[in-house]
């Protein structure tokens, strides 16, 4: 089993089904880096839920441990309750951390498997960034959260819980936008420092101006202000479907760490 030395980037380990120490610390930091508003222990597995945001990584069952399956069967109802509690449809997170035994169950309950999502990592000393327009972050929280939810276009009743929950971040974080008079906010993303590790948050770009290089100057911009703050390696969610992402990713050094998915009850 591979581990990270101090000598090591994260982004240099060899990556394989059996590297559970590198799953654990990017869960670890990802957690942190996107911190629930209720956290719930059950053994290994974490209950996360924030009523006031509809965010998968807010809102999930996530197993940490795959050799933890005991009483699977009422543990799964009784985290799913909880859930019913916000009204909510239950959802677990499947990472490598998962037990099977715990998945089986899932697929013999007839849950249904959504977001497939990979996690990638960058050596940020080896990363040879762009030569582009630099961009300082911002203070401002309800400013960015004003911007993110507008490139978004997402719904304006989102901002509290949104804002709370950037507010509650406790490692270093790095607002970013581009934005400018005739057509407001154009791009924004949100870099959590997390001692040598840099998280890639919530990478957004106007869809009308999608294509222009936007996303490469603003990722770049969070990618040198985390190497300046001594940060050695990148990470970031992106889902499979979305390609144009990932392949700017990819041009930037970023690489294949982990997959994972999530799980829904059907409604009872």
């Amino acid at each position: 089993m591979a581990t990270i030395g101090a000598d090591r980037s994260l982004a240099q380990a060899s990556i394989s089904p059996h590297n559970l120490p590198l799953v654990r610390r990017l869960e670890a930091v990802g957690f942190r880096a996107w911190p629930a508003a209720s956290v719930q222990y059950d053994g290994s597995w974490q209950v996360r839920l924030t009523a006031g945001h509809p965010s998968n990584r807010l809102n999930s069952i996530v197993p940490l441990d795959p050799s933890d399956h005991r009483d699977v069967e009422i543990r799964l109802e009784k985290a799913s309750r909880k859930f019913e509690a916000y009204g909510r449809a239950a959802v677990v997170r499947q990472t490598p951390l998962a037990s099977p035994v715990l998945i089986e169950l899932l697929r013999a309950q007839n849950w249904t498997r959504f977001d497939d999502t990979v996690v990638m990592t960058c050596d940020l000393a080896e990363a040879e960034l762009p030569d582009t327009l630099d961009h300082l972050p911002t203070h401002d929280v309800g400013r960015f959260v004003d911007a993110n939810l507008a490139v978004d276009q997402a719904p304006l009743r989102l901002k509290p819980a949104l804002a709370e929950i950037i507010s509650a971040i406790k490692p270093p974080s790095g607002l970013f936008m581009i934005e400018n008079a005739a057509d407001g906010p154009l791009a924004t993303v949100l870099c959590v420092q997390d001692n040598d590790l840099a998280g890639i948050m919530s990478l957004s770009v106007s869809e009308a101006r999608r294509r222009e290089g936007l996303g490469t100057e603003i990722l770049t911009s969070a990618l040198r202000w985390a190497r300046m703050r001594s940060a050695r390696s990148a990470w970031l969610q992106v889902k499979l479907s979305n390609r144009p992402a990932i392949a700017l990713y990819e041009r930037l050094g970023f690489r294949d760490a982990y997959h994972y998915c999530y799980w829904q009850q059907e409604p009872r």
